[in-house]
C-alpha cells in the first residue's frame, strides 16, 4: 500500500503544480476550455493517462469547465501517485486554466 504524504511533502510538491490546491484527503485542480469539444477532448486524453497508470481521478465536466480531484482512496489521502497523475495532467493541458 502507498504511504500518504505528510504536509510538508505534500506543500513542496503543490509549489510545482500550478492551479493544484489541496482539498481534505486530496488535490484539486479546476481547468477550463473554449468550449465543450476541447473540455471533453481534454478528458478523453486524460482518461488515456489515467488507464496508463491505472489511477483514475473524481472529475465532473461542466461544458468548458473540468474540476479534478485525486486522491489514492485505499491509503486515505494524497500520495506519490496522485502527485504522478496530476503532472500528467499538467503535461497534457499546462496552458489550460
Amino acid at each position: 500500500m502507498l504511504r500518504v504524504l505528510s504536509d510538508r511533502e505534500l506543500d513542496e510538491a503543490l509549489a510545482s503544480l500550478p492551479g493544484w490546491t489541496r482539498r481534505a484527503h486530496a488535490i484539486a485542480a479546476t481547468f477550463t476550455f473554449r468550449d465543450f469539444a476541447q473540455a471533453f477532448a481534454f478528458m478523453t486524453k486524460v482518461a488515456a493517462a489515467a488507464e496508463v497508470q491505472n489511477h483514475h481521478p473524481d472529475w465532473r465536466n461542466c461544458w468548458s469547465r473540468v474540476d479534478i480531484t485525486l486522491s489514492t482512496h485505499d491509503a486515505g489521502g494524497v500520495t506519490a501517485r496522485d502527485l504522478a497523475l496530476a503532472r500528467s495532467i499538467q503535461d497534457i493541458a499546462p496552458a489550460a486554466r
